[in-house]
């Protein structure tokens, strides 16, 4: 009866710590300006339209997307810590959340040196084929597949049945004529 008993503490133990730790993975995503970083604390500030400020600690496995190259940052080392983002820049940042502390997974630079963005009404969003279509303003259709965090993410502010009618911005990616979303709100 006691090993029983120890089983069934063991296991409850187990699966607490193993739900608390998915939970730290979750991926969320705030769309702002820089307002400031600091290379001390390897930290940015990025202020959201409705004024709220996010402070968000970059790591080495943070990725920018539209700012320098992979290879400039390396070789920048710690002097430039934000890859080359600055006070000022239009982000998204993709973060994961320890109670306060939000650490910075992947960040884009939104704007002309940055990744891309298109506004239009989405036509299609596939969830397991990871692509959302959108028609554009000139009416031309675009599809974009999705990136990890775009897929995961996807619509969840678009309640069902609407998905066909709803207006977003999609930020993207260009590689080889291959359009990657890698975040899109919901305008």
């Amino acid at each position: 009866m006691k090993m029983n008993q120890v089983v069934r503490i063991s296991i409850a133990l187990l699966l607490s710590s193993t739900l608390g730790w998915a939970a730290g993975d979750v991926v969320s995503a705030v769309h702002g300006t820089v307002t400031k970083l600091d290379s001390a604390t390897r930290t940015m500030v990025v202020k959201t339209k409705d004024g709220t400020e996010h402070t968000i600690q970059f790591v080495d496995k943070t990725t920018v997307h539209g700012a320098k190259s992979s290879a400039e940052a390396t070789t920048a080392g710690a002097k430039d810590f934000a890859h080359g983002l600055k006070e000022g820049s239009e982000v998204v940042a993709h973060y994961t959340a320890d109670g306060a502390k939000k650490t910075a997974v992947e960040v884009d630079d939104v704007g002309k040196s940055g990744i891309k963005s298109v506004d239009g009404a989405i036509t299609q969003i596939d969830r397991a084929g990871k692509t959302v279509a959108v028609k554009t303003a000139d009416g031309t259709e675009e599809t974009f597949k999705l990136s990890g965090h775009a897929a995961a993410d996807a619509g969840k502010d678009i309640a069902k049945g609407t998905e066909k009618t709803t207006k977003v911005t999609v930020y993207y990616t260009e590689d080889a004529g291959k359009k990657t979303a890698h975040f899109f709100e919901k305008l």
